[in-house]
């Protein structure tokens, strides 16, 4: 559950909004490249799982209609 001006990093760190304002600049570059890396990440996997699902409910789908299954009807 997200805390209102607390951020979480990528690393499961988090950083309130108070330490988030003191930070040096070059720091807070640094951990949004990082979140943004973590994310793209992240993104890939779900990707690739999405193509091995829909690969498998096409092979399932194909069976049921070879079979003569009918659903929701």
């Amino acid at each position: 559950m997200p805390v209102k001006g607390v951020k979480a990093m990528s690393n499961g760190f988090i950083i309130s909004k108070d330490t988030w304002d003191h930070m040096p600049e070059n720091q807070r570059d640094w951990i949004l490249f990082d979140t943004m890396q973590s994310l793209t990440m992240e993104v890939k996997i779900l990707k690739r799982w999405n193509r091995v699902f829909s690969f498998a409910g096409g092979i399932v789908g194909g069976a049921a209609t070879a079979l003569g299954i009918k659903v929701g009807t």
